[in-house]
């Protein structure tokens, strides 16, 4: 049975929501036992008693806050970050998830946990919303300065994510650039183009539209404009979904409307909610780590919990080991 380290007090609204969203993962999935890091007297009354033997309290009292450094994390023994990431170091827990500091996160398990053979740096990757299905972008903010070499690196881990975790048959790849023309993009993603030209289903350079319309299935960007690109998608949803519910209050005809395409809506909420897909996966980490947004609710925990479980029943790191290698030589 897996076992899931997650860190019980990181997030931006206390332990309540991780907690009632590791419950509603136990529902759904009995093939798994919960690790909660934190404060016992806090966890404990909030876990209802069907599920008491499912979960195991860690004890942790210090807790890495939004506004410390990320390099403090490792100075911080007794923080639920530290000890969650211990978990997995050890072979206690087989993955780690949380919605605490992300830095944090990113430099223990880079640290702590070690990197894949072969990958020079890590990747946080997301799953952007198409018309179709999604489309997975990395990095989206571990590495702001890349070289050819590391964005090679994310393009391989990106499609070896897409068919091992999500289950995507011959992920298509590109190169995120400013044309899809060889010619475009500056002298890292040039190059980058030319080491990638051998790789299969590489269809070159993408532009940021592409992300969006189902074209490509993974995109390989700098972590620089892959944060900005991400930090974008979510502003420009969120103007929309204001635009249009400010315009559907101001006419009796507009609110008729509304109820009648209530059910278009709602699947239009749930494209573009974050929720919907859990955590980002940090790839090229040795265990599968997963870091939610800090505003998680108990649904976007839920689903971090069952990517965590994805990644820690499949064969990814050792799949990502044996392409980097056939890729290089």
């Amino acid at each position: 049975m897996l076992k899931i380290a997650i860190d019980a007090m990181g997030g931006d609204n206390g332990c309540e929501p991780i907690v009632e969203g590791v419950i509603l993962a136990l529902k759904k999935d009995r093939h798994f036992t919960a690790i909660l890091v934190g404060k016992k007297e806090e966890l404990l009354p909030l876990i209802p008693q069907k599920f008491i033997n499912r979960v195991i309290i860690h004890q942790a009292d210090d807790v890495i806050s939004m506004n410390d450094h990320a390099t403090d994390a490792l100075k911080r023994k007794d923080s639920t970050a530290y000890q969650a990431i211990e978990l997995v170091r050890t072979g206690e827990a087989d993955a780690y998830v949380s919605a605490g500091h992300s830095g944090a996160s990113m430099s223990l398990a880079t640290l702590r946990i070690g990197r894949i053979k072969g990958v020079s740096r890590p990747a946080i990757a997301t799953l952007m919303p198409t018309v179709s299905g999604t489309t997975l972008v990395l990095d989206v903010g571990a590495n702001v300065d890349c070289d050819s070499k590391n964005l090679c690196e994310f393009a391989i881990m990106g499609q070896v994510y897409a068919e091992d975790v999500l289950a995507v048959e011959n992920p298509m790849t590109g190169l995120l650039s400013n044309g899809e023309e060889e010619s475009k993009g500056n002298e890292v993603s040039k190059e980058a183009f030319k080491m990638l030209e051998n790789l299969p289903n590489f269809i070159g350079n993408v532009e940021g539209n592409d992300i969006f319309n189902g074209t490509v299935d993974v995109v390989a960007c700098d972590g620089f404009i892959g944060n900005i690109m991400l930090k974008t998608a979510e502003g420009v949803a969120d103007t929309i979904g204001k635009i249009i519910k400010d315009n559907l209050r101001r006419s009796l005809v507009s609110i008729a409307g509304a109820v009648l395409m209530r059910k278009v809506f709602k699947k239009l909420k749930l494209k573009v909610d974050y929720a919907e897909y859990g955590g980002a996966p940090l790839i090229g980490v040795k265990a599968p780590v997963i870091i939610a947004h800090g505003k998680s609710n108990a649904k976007a925990m839920q689903n971090a919990i069952f990517q965590a479980i994805a990644a820690a029943d499949s064969n990814l790191n050792q799949d990502i080991e044996d392409k980097l290698k056939q890729f290089k030589d």
